[in-house]
């Protein structure tokens, strides 16, 4: 039954992605995107769903902002700027989104679509603190399978810094879940465990499948085709996938595999 507090949660919903796409956190395209995921998560997992996204959003946010003078060195390598766009949105809370479609349509399912929604903006925040505040270490982070240095920003590439602020990333988006929705402490490990796990999917696709390109003018290998004007040469003849769909991808990996886990539990 459609109430007040319905109306209330929509238009808050739509105030939000508003206000972000105002503040240049989301462009427009995100902004809309925002305010679909808003409402599929909304109908799925009432306000307490809106909250941990609320959470994953506002730190991911935070961190992607914090000292962004000292990042900005990998804005010449990384696909895309500080602006998210609908593809980056529903890369990070399409599989949230799906999660609560899918509890509408089976409903007898529902705590295991929830643990699956907390996996994914677990993974999804994992992977964007170890992204964001890896990029301030000290040293240059090592390709996962190589150990072979590279500069920051590098897809693939981790630190010890990064790899820190994915796990910290996964307890906190972890506890906040297990608060809120009032589910077994165990699972804080869990949804820990099953988040950073997405983490380093990503780092693997995102090493060996994600496509780079070496730029021919200033020697830089980068996300984008087109680089100093000039169409780079792509490095990895298999690769095929973008930042956006490696994280998708990592998400959903990771969620499928924590449902099927926790229907044993």
């Amino acid at each position: 039954m459609f109430s007040l507090f319905n109306l209330f949660v929509i238009i808050f919903i739509f105030f939000v992605s508003y206000s972000a796409w105002k503040s240049k956190s989301l462009n427009l395209s995100g902004s809309i995107g925002a305010v679909v995921v808003g409402l599929s998560i909304y109908i799925g997992f009432s306000w307490e769903g809106l909250v941990i996204l609320g959470c994953f959003f506002g730190s991911s946010s935070y961190v992607s902002k914090y000292k962004a003078k000292l990042k900005s060195s990998i804005l010449n390598i990384i696909e895309k700027g500080e602006q998210r766009d609908i593809f980056q949105v529903a890369a990070n809370g399409g599989v949230a989104a799906l999660m609560g479609i899918s509890t509408l349509l089976f409903p007898s399912y529902h705590e295991v679509f929830l643990i699956g929604f907390c996996v994914s903006l677990a993974s999804a925040t994992s992977d964007t603190w170890a992204s964001e505040v890896g990029t301030l270490s000290s040293r240059d982070p090592r390709m996962l399978f190589t150990l072979r240095r590279v500069p920051k920003g590098t897809s693939g590439a981790i630190s010890s810094l990064g790899t820190f602020a994915g796990l910290i990333g996964a307890i906190f988006i972890s506890i906040f879940s297990v608060l809120l929705f009032s589910m077994s402490a165990y699972l804080i490990f869990f949804i820990t465990c099953m988040g950073f796990l997405g983490n380093i999917f990503d780092t693997i696709l995102g090493q060996t499948i994600q496509n780079k390109y070496y730029c021919p003018l200033c020697k830089k290998i980068t996300e984008k085709q087109i680089h100093c004007f000039t169409k780079g040469e792509k490095i990895n003849k298999y690769s095929f996938l973008n930042n956006d769909s490696v994280n998708f991808l990592s998400i959903a990996f990771t969620t499928i595999f924590a449902i099927l886990i926790s229907l044993y539990i």
